[in-house]
C-alpha cells in the first residue's frame, strides 16, 4: 500500500478544520457536577472552564469550612469528568473511532 504525502496533508488540513468546529462545540456544553445530595454544584463548559459555583445556605450554616471545601471539590470533580467525557465523545464522533496522536494538542486532559 502506498501512502501520498498530499492525501495525508490534505486529511490533517481537514482534521484541524474540524477542530476548530469541536472546540467551538465544546464551549456550548454545558455539564454540572454535585455533591452532598445537592448543597453543592459545579457548573463547567466543555472546554472546563468553571461557569459557576452553587452552594447551599443550608450547608455554611450547619458545618465547617473543610467540609464545604471538600464538597466543592467532589462536585468540580464530577463535572471535570464529565466535560472530559463529552469532549471524548466529540473527538470519537469525529474521527470515526481512531485515535490520531497529538490531534488532541492544547486540548484539555481527553482519554478516548
Amino acid at each position: 500500500m502506498t501512502i501520498n504525502p498530499l492525501d495525508i496533508m490534505k486529511n490533517a488540513q481537514k482534521i484541524q478544520e474540524q477542530m476548530g468546529v469541536m472546540q467551538e462545540k465544546l464551549a456550548n456544553v454545558t455539564v454540572r457536577g454535585s455533591a452532598g445530595a445537592g448543597m453543592v454544584e459545579v457548573e463547567m463548559n466543555g472546554k472546563l472552564e468553571l461557569v459557576n459555583i452553587t452552594i447551599s445556605p443550608d450547608i455554611v450554616a450547619e458545618n465547617d469550612a473543610a467540609m464545604l471545601e471538600d464538597l466543592v471539590q467532589a462536585a468540580f470533580n464530577v463535572a471535570t469528568e464529565k466535560a472530559r467525557n463529552a469532549a471524548a465523545k466529540e473527538m470519537s464522533a469525529m474521527t470515526g473511532g481512531i485515535n490520531i496522536p497529538g490531534l488532541l494538542q492544547g486540548m484539555p486532559n481527553v482519554n478516548l
